[in-house]
């Protein structure tokens, strides 16, 4: 991989790329981490890279995938050695936004945040592609392996529970789930 190539990727996707790593780790300094890590994966496997996806889709599923090995890493020290951690099930913890990024958000998206804390991580990582960051039903699907049917179901269950969390949280209630 040549120069040019990595900083037309750097510069075209910087920014989004890292904007979906902040929104799922919700600290700047492991977000810079993790784009760090990210782009390193993108020199190793740049040559590799056969354009059956868009660039921007390649990045955002390495991202993921840097993200998924960063949750992993951080259960396992949190938790017992030989404990699994279930990507599809678990809650992703956030250690919140900082300070001065409370500072600026409205309400309204502080309280959509807190509720994104509360679904599973594929319905988080859904919700940040699709909403957050514009991507489509293809796109995602792409970056995620998934079917684009499994995208929109995912999807239909993040916003349900979101709109559960939401509106309870509107009317001061605390919304209990059947699975919960």
């Amino acid at each position: 991989m040549n120069d040019s190539v990595f900083n037309r990727l750097y510069d075209e996707f910087h920014q989004d790329v890292f904007q979906f790593l902040i929104y799922l780790v919700k600290n700047r300094q492991t977000a810079e981490d993790l784009m760090h890590e990210v782009y390193v994966r993108v020199l190793k496997a740049y040559s590799r890279f056969e354009g059956k996806s868009t660039e921007k889709t390649w990045l955002f599923s390495i991202a993921k995938n840097v993200a998924i090995d960063h949750f992993r890493k951080t259960a396992v020290r949190k938790k017992h050695l030989f404990d699994f951690f279930d990507w599809e099930t678990q809650e992703l913890p956030s250690m919140g936004p900082l300070p001065e990024e409370l500072a600026v958000m409205n309400d309204e998206m502080k309280d959509l945040l807190q509720a994104l804390d509360e679904c599973t991580g594929d319905q988080k990582m859904v919700v940040i592609m699709r909403y957050f960051q514009d991507l489509s039903i293809a796109e995602t699907a792409q970056i995620l392996g998934w079917s684009e049917g499994k995208v929109k179901t995912t999807q239909h269950r993040a916003i349900h529970k979101l709109r559960d969390k939401l509106t309870g949280h509107a009317r001061g209630e605390v919304v209990q789930h059947e699975s919960e």
